[in-house]
């Protein structure tokens, strides 16, 4: 009796095809990998509920995520697992002043799934970037010199680049973690949370509840260039109309706030694209001018969930999209009970990718990572809800809407459980 014979056998669960239409659970159960598949349908072999929480990302002050565990050296050309399938894992393990934190939380996490998993359908090849585009060259090469079938990582994008231009003229896809679209293309994936979902959710959700007319706040940065645009094709599509558009410096955000108070009743909401680091100054603004969300909607990313945000006087009230956590809680539960460490915040990314190729390894025989398998319509369950990779390598979450009072942020619209009904990924 096979691998998935056995698993059904003690699970009862039966396995159906990609083509049915149903949804991959990538919240690993111990020893059983037929629990990652088809989670809608048939359930799981131990599957993970879901809850309200925020949003993450890296060097973007997006959250506040618990202490890091401490860095230590890793292991030169460590493997991880005993399976036929090599999936290689590139982090920034290491960076100009030693080891990293984040990269040892990302390579734990990866641990965790394999361990999960059962270890016995991949063998997890973990190299080190060394948080550089020349090492992410070294590593991809060398990965793929070991039989790589997929590369999952890296996280910055400088380094995505550079891995994603090595693994395309291999024709091996990319699971990378970068929240700069601009990396993205058909073969190199982002497992990421990403402005234009933040923004696609709230804004759909705004109009859903009537805001007709809105003005917006945009950062004179990366961040707020990719949500400007965001947030101009959601409004259109939405038929909500925009009556300003104020751009601003951090030197200027107090001319342009009251450039937003000048418009009074012509607006009934106001999206403003600021990250963690600047809301303080934001919402100071905000209350000088008069603009509260008691009179007008302030409408927000997952970026705002942080304890520094939730306690600003001028947003409470606000909604904001941002990632369903009930899962990422319960993975935490577990990555505390193996490490003795919080795992920070994007660790979820590793663990759910690594869960992925381990799911469909077991379960999709040498289609595993083509395309039609990865880009699957019905998408896939992880540790942060429902997600599916498009063609074009960009990502769709299932993200809940919050409203912060009180300090504190609760769903006052639950993430989807799966993209039944939905538009098509393409």
């Amino acid at each position: 009796m096979n691998a998935v014979s056995r698993c059904r056998s003690k699970r009862r669960i039966r396995i159906r095809s990609l083509d049915r239409n149903r949804t991959f659970d990538v919240a690993a159960a111990p020893r059983c990998l037929v629990a990652f598949a088809l989670a809608l349908s048939l359930g799981a072999c131990n599957s993970l509920g879901g809850g309200p929480i925020g949003a993450a990302g890296i060097g973007d002050g997006s959250g506040n995520p618990p202490k890091a565990p401490t860095a230590t050296a890793p292991a030169a050309a460590e493997q991880i697992g005993s399976g036929p399938v090599h999936v290689a894992l590139i982090l920034p393990l290491t960076q100009a002043s030693g080891p990293s934190a984040l990269g040892q939380s990302l390579r734990n996490a990866a641990e965790l799934a394999v361990s999960e998993a059962g270890a016995n359908d991949i063998t997890l090849l973990v190299k080190d970037d060394h948080s550089t585009p020349e090492g992410a060259r070294i590593a991809a090469q060398a990965a793929l010199s070991d039989g790589a079938d997929l590369i999952i990582g890296p996280l910055f994008a400088p380094d995505v680049r550079e891995v994603g231009r090595i693994a395309r003229g291999a024709g091996k896809p990319v699971i990378a973690f970068s929240t700069d679209a601009s990396t993205a293309g058909p073969g190199l994936y982002l497992l990421s949370f990403q402005a234009e979902g933040y923004v696609d959710r709230i804004m759909d959700y705004s109009a859903s509840k009537g805001k007709k007319s809105i003005a917006a706040l945009i950062p004179d940065n990366d961040y707020g260039r990719v949500a400007e645009g965001a947030f101009q094709q959601a409004a259109a599509r939405d038929n909500i109309r925009v009556m300003a558009i104020e751009h601003y410096q951090p030197q200027t955000l107090a001319a342009a706030v009251q450039k937003i108070a000048a418009l009074g009743d012509q607006i009934d909401s106001l999206f403003i694209a600021e990250q963690a680091d600047a809301m303080p100054s934001v919402s100071q603004a905000l209350t000088t001018a008069g603009i509260n969300a008691k009179r007008v909607q302030i409408l927000g990313t997952g970026l705002w969930n942080d304890a520094r945000v939730l306690k600003l006087p001028a947003l409470q009230g606000a909604w904001f999209a941002a990632p369903d956590n009930g899962a990422f809680n319960a993975f935490a539960a577990r990555y505390r009970a193996k490490f003795g460490s919080e795992p920070t915040r994007i660790s979820s990314l590793s663990y759910d990718a690594v869960s992925l190729a381990a799911a469909l390894a077991h379960t999709q025989g040498s289609q595993r990572y083509s395309e039609n398998v990865l880009t699957n319509r019905s998408g896939f369950n992880g540790a942060d809800g429902v997600f599916r990779f498009r063609p074009d390598g960009s990502n769709e979450r299932g993200l809940t809407v919050l409203q912060i009072n009180n300090g504190a942020a609760a769903p006052i619209s639950p993430a989807p459980h799966s993209f039944a009904g939905s538009a098509s990924a393409t």
